[in-house]
């Protein structure tokens, strides 16, 4: 219960570092996606 406890605290202070990530990762995703189709 404690450990589950913890877990739900420790993502609700991550969540604003993971919406960030999460954006980076799409950027970079887009990326790769339009260096695919312009040297494919």
């Amino acid at each position: 219960m404690s450990t589950e406890k913890g877990d739900y605290t420790f993502w609700k202070k991550y969540k604003r570092f993971a919406t960030t990530e999460i954006l980076l990762y799409l950027i970079m995703i887009i990326g790769i996606t339009l260096g695919i189709i312009i040297f494919g």
